[in-house]
């Protein structure tokens, strides 16, 4: 795992987005799988200034998205394929056509999710699967005690989810208990995880999902198995961590590699290690 800590949520996101952007300038037709919530809101407001400002085309991308409630309109204001729409695919050259957000309305979710799976597959795969975590250290709606080893499926919701999504519902009464959600298993199968935190509420999370063993009651932590993990935090979200100055120090020293600061690492002519 790599591990970034930033000084803002705003430095989140702009870091986050440069990583995707690079992304889709090196491959214009990357495969990006994509999060709702409030911590991806500033990764996709500098995508869009990106794009608005800078030209960056987004005409040959293809999108999945992690989950959607069951039940909900995609033009119910809680829907996440409102979300996405809202917040980020009217303002990009998107095709309709690549843009694949679960669908909570099947009426037949065992072969809706079969579906959405082979279309993951015939796309080629997934090369950058952005995230947030729950506070209780779940990713997408795989909750507490899912099998890391899980595929897209229907899911029912943790209470706590509950109580965390009512803020955007009003009561918790009216947040659905059901979702369609990519598995665990699905997630790991990207080339390559992007996972985003703010806040301390988000620091005991993280500090499992890092530190602490793999397990399915924290299932970020499968996180862990992964070849190729961005993690970028803010202070808050990264108090917990024990290890936070050795992250610092492996970041510091990416950093320099990435600049071709060598000799500042002891490498090339003159430092007794070219």
């Amino acid at each position: 795992m790599r591990v970034i800590i930033e000084e803002s949520a705003e430095e989140v996101g702009r870091r986050a987005a440069r990583i995707l952007a690079r992304q889709v300038r090196e491959k214009p037709d990357s495969v990006l799988g994509l999060a709702t919530g409030h911590t991806p809101l500033g990764v996709y407001r500098e995508l869009i200034r990106m794009h608005t400002e800078e030209g960056l085309d987004f005409s040959q991308i293809t999108t999945f998205n992690l989950d959607e409630y069951v039940g909900l309109e995609p033009t119910h204001p809680q829907s996440y394929r409102f979300f996405m729409q809202r917040h980020l695919f009217e303002h990009l050259n998107a095709h309709p056509s690549r843009i694949h957000v679960p669908d909570g309305r099947a009426l037949d979710f065992a072969s809706f999710c079969r579906r959405y799976e082979e279309r993951i597959r015939m796309a080629g795969g997934i090369d950058i699967q952005l995230l947030g975590i729950g506070r209780d250290g779940h990713m997408a709606f795989n909750e507490p005690g899912s099998s890391l080893g899980s595929r897209t499926r229907l899911k029912t919701l943790a209470s706590e989810t509950i109580r965390d999504n009512a803020r955007y519902f009003g009561t918790e009464d009216r947040v659905p208990r059901l979702a369609v959600t990519m598995g665990v298993g699905t997630i790991l199968e990207a080339r390559q995880c992007l996972l985003l935190a703010n806040g301390p509420h988000k620091a005991e999370a993280i500090q499992r999902t890092i530190e602490g063993p793999v397990t399915s009651q924290v299932t970020a932590s499968a996180l862990q198995l992964h070849r190729d993990v961005i993690i970028i935090l803010d202070e808050e979200a990264a108090s917990r961590l024990e290890r936070v100055a050795y992250y610092r120090d492996v970041e510091r020293a990416q950093s320099l590699l990435e600049s071709g600061g060598l000799r500042a690492l002891g490498i090339g002519p003159g430092t007794g290690n070219g």
